[in-house]
């Protein structure tokens, strides 16, 4: 479920075979005029009735309805060049946050565990501002040995980010040679699981001073993938 005239727009423009309907309120149907399939079941109601079937004082006054694609295998990403791998991000809004900052930056798919939340859940399609529609991504559920196979057909490395205080400072990992990256991310509250600390090649820190001991991880995602990002891709 997209809600808002440029989600519809951006579900439509990327994803256009799975759209199923739209909801619109006649101000929203006006301005979406030429950016609808002349084919595609567009339902006009008053924002009152929009309002009764969502339950909220929905003031976007459009929702677009989509049908999940199917899911792709994580062998679809083997010849990319950098890759985003979540584990345990359970936030939605967090998870829609990476989404547009991997879009940003060039990422070219992103590989969840099974306790990531979903990236088709609305709150995650709203605030990755429709990145989710043009960043692939698949679900790994050999996690997180499935990394290692992915990482060794696509001569990958594997970056970890941590709060530990020996790992590389994240700028000075950056200066050297590193072409092809699987960049890791874990949970909100704990960071990357053991096991996965001990699949990566690498652990990068965000050095920040001693009062703060972490910080969100879309804002250490954004701060990472602008430091490691590939500059041939953008």
């Amino acid at each position: 479920m997209a809600e808002g005239r440029l989600l519809a727009q951006r579900l439509i423009a990327e994803w256009p075979s799975s759209i199923h309907s739209l909801l619109v309120s006649p101000t929203a149907s006006a301005a979406l005029q030429g950016a609808v399939p002349p084919d595609l079941p567009v339902y006009v109601a008053n924002p009152s009735v929009l309002q009764g079937v969502t339950g909220i004082n929905f003031h976007r006054g459009c929702l677009a309805l989509g049908r999940r694609p199917q899911p792709l295998e994580p062998e679809a990403f083997a010849g990319a060049r950098r890759l985003v791998a979540l584990e345990a991000i359970a936030n939605p809004d967090n998870v829609g946050g990476i989404f547009r900052v991997a879009a940003a930056f060039g990422i070219e798919g992103i590989l969840l565990d099974r306790n990531t939340a979903d990236p088709l859940y609305r709150k995650a399609i709203r605030t990755s501002m429709g990145s989710i529609f043009s960043v692939p991504f698949a679900r790994i559920n050999d996690w997180p040995l499935g990394l290692r196979g992915i990482a060794a057909c696509g001569g990958l490395e594997i970056v970890a980010t941590t709060t530990r205080r020996q790992a590389t400072p994240l700028s000075v990992f950056a200066q050297g040679s590193h072409h092809r990256l699987i960049v890791m991310l874990g949970s909100e509250g704990t960071g990357l699981s053991d096991a996965a600390l001990r699949l990566a090649n690498h652990e990068v820190t965000i050095p920040t001073r001693t009062a703060v001991d972490s910080l969100n991880v879309v804002v250490a995602a954004g701060i990472a993938l602008a430091t490691l990002s590939d500059r041939d891709s953008r």
